[in-house]
């Protein structure tokens, strides 16, 4: 029996998802044995302790080592999912990060703020413009600095768009207070945390279109805090980045530049 198919986890789109959902699946069989057993030594207790068959109090309590050992069983086996499956996932998605990089990745910043989620991408030079943050206001949300040659070609957009099998790097930021940036179907969450700018990174293997949320309560109006991201085939990406990238360079080159080219 699939738990994680049972309890209603969405389908996977994301390379690395596999790993996930089959620790996940291993979680949730132990945390069913927990319940089942420890169920079971509840009702025991209640059944061999009950007042009818002890009329008088004992101080010593249980004589048996039974519960220590089962105790040392769960830590044990908690022991090893953590060492066995957990550490060595994270390490083996810190050790890809490396090759990742190298493989040309769509680059965006993620930048959250009550309550909405903004998309700065690079650009066709795939060099994000300087940030500063004295510079933001409702012009300029993200304080790109117009004086840096390389935020000219620089564009915001509302959605996330990725290419299916082309991994992407997010780098995850927030204005105001902590969110939690997270894409279920990509089995991939990260805190949004003012000051920092985290790399999120992934590689989706499928088309879809769906919602990506805030998993960190975030104020009053935390669950309206739902942002949208497309993957597309690398044509319709490529075509889509290069016509924005384009609007955003002729919006930010002077007239007079633009008369003389």
């Amino acid at each position: 029996m699939n738990l994680t198919k049972l309890f209603g986890v969405p389908e996977n789109y994301a390379a690395h998802g596999g790993q996930v959902d089959h620790m996940m699946e291993v979680v949730l069989w132990f945390m069913l044995a927990l319940f089942v057993g420890w169920t079971c030594f509840l009702l025991y207790c209640m059944w061999r302790f009950q007042r009818r068959r002890n009329k008088v109090v004992s101080y010593h309590g249980v004589r048996s080592h039974l519960p220590s050992h089962l105790e040392i069983g769960v830590v044990v086996i908690e022991a090893v999912l953590l060492l066995g499956f957990a550490f060595p996932l994270w390490a083996s998605r810190a050790d890809d990060f490396e090759r990742v990089q190298a493989q040309n990745p769509i680059r965006a910043r993620v930048v959250g703020v009550q309550f909405m989620w903004t998309y700065h991408y690079p650009g066709a030079d795939q060099v994000f413009g300087r940030i500063d943050p004295d510079l933001m206001s409702g012009a300029n949300p993200l304080g790109i600095d117009p004086e840096d040659p390389s935020s000219a070609d620089d564009f915001i957009a509302p959605i996330l768009k990725l290419a299916k099998d082309r991994p992407a790097i997010l780098q995850i930021t927030s204005k105001d207070v902590i969110h939690n940036y997270a894409i279920v179907p990509m089995r991939i969450q990260q805190d949004a945390i003012p000051g920092q700018e985290i790399p999120m990174w992934f590689t989706p293997i499928k088309e879809l279109e769906t919602f990506v949320v805030c998993a960190q309560l975030c104020g009053s109006r935390h669950a309206e805090m739902v942002g949208t991201m497309e993957v597309v085939s690398q044509a319709a990406y490529s075509e889509w980045a290069a016509a924005q990238s384009k609007a955003a360079l002729e919006a930010n080159t002077p007239k007079d530049k633009t008369a003389a080219r």
